[in-house]
């Protein structure tokens, strides 16, 4: 029984934590909540599962090793997770400690998914007894009740982790946008552009083009990599840019790079193709010439060095909800 609620509860950590990636609004919150309680919920499992190891290890098996790694792996993500949440473990070598619990979370997968094909235990009837039914029921509430109670000390004690937004992330640079870090989608690098035009169906716009249009509005932008930070972007409404959508089902935005992201035309009212932030010109890093605002979005979302906006048939769903390139 140990092991299949183990198996839950690590199903559940990685939809959520999938979940919390992507959310960006306040409506997303219990996808955030969610993954801290599952986690809380491992932790809670680990001395029934030391038992279970334990006897594993007495069987001396030529594999066993994998097993430790896993179990190694496991406890690196955890302990990053509550390091990063409550604060006091924001970097590890210079590098940001939420993506050392997403990679290493990652990495486990494989060795996970080894790990259930090589130990797999039948399921027994008496898993799903009115007793372990009992015992399930009390693990979530002691997880939910252990989150609320962690949450509270670290409000209380004014850890680091209670500055955090809803989403995890952290403020850096509001309103100072040479502050802001340069972060870029996995395997993208700042392109070096000199002739720029943004296209847009049969139309082709020049970066005069669009200062001549600007207009300002504030938003926020979330990362991924667990920072946000507020600024003042200025630059053309996509409404203006796009005009009526008729048939289209969404907004396709290209970057020079090939990244690329769909968007549901409902959200054309609300995006923004920036070419300034803070009465300035982007900086190669944030995006220059131009890069796209979508409040509510999270920062993978935001497309930089933007060269194509265009109308399609397609739904917005039909893309990788983590686009690669």
């Amino acid at each position: 029984m140990t092991n299949l609620t183990l198996l839950a509860a690590l199903l559940i950590v990685f939809a959520t934590g999938a979940g919390a990636v992507a959310s960006g609004t306040a409506a997303g919150r219990w996808v955030v909540i969610g993954h801290g309680g599952a986690g809380i919920l491992l932790v809670l499992l680990v001395p029934a599962k030391l038992r279970v190891i334990r006897a594993g290890l007495r069987q001396a098996r030529r594999t066993r090793w994998l097993s430790l790694v896993l179990a190694a792996f496991a406890v690196a993500v955890l302990v990053l997770g509550f390091g990063y949440s409550t604060g006091f473990l924001r970097t590890v070598s210079g590098i940001d400690g939420l993506w050392l619990h997403i990679a290493l979370a990652l990495a486990l997968v494989p060795v996970l998914l080894w790990h259930l094909v090589a130990r797999f235990v039948r399921p027994r009837r008496t898993d799903l007894s009115r007793r372990t039914a009992l015992r399930t029921g009390l693990l979530l509430g002691g997880a939910a009740g252990v989150y609320a109670a962690t949450a509270g000390v670290v409000e209380l004690a004014g850890a680091p982790g209670a500055r955090r937004r809803f989403t995890g992330s952290y403020e850096r640079g509001s309103f100072e946008p040479s502050a802001m870090p340069n972060t870029i989608w996995l395997n993208d690098t700042v392109p070096t552009i000199d002739a720029w035009r943004l296209t847009v169906g049969d139309a082709s716009y020049s970066l005069s083009d669009l200062s001549g249009r600007s207009v300002t509005r504030r938003a926020l932008l979330d990362c991924t990599s667990g920072w946000y930070a507020e600024q003042d972007w200025s630059g053309v409404p996509v409404r203006d840019l796009i005009g009526p959508v008729g048939d289209a089902r969404s907004l396709l935005v290209r970057s020079s790079t090939g990244y690329q992201v769909r968007f549901p035309v409902d959200d054309v009212d609300s995006l923004l193709l920036a070419i300034a932030v803070g009465g300035r010109p982007l900086s190669p890093g944030h995006g220059y010439p131009a890069r796209l605002v979508a409040p509510g979005r999270r920062g993978f979302w935001w497309v930089k060095w933007v060269e194509t906006l265009e109308l399609s048939p397609t739904p917005w769903w039909w893309q990788s909800p983590f686009p690669l390139a």
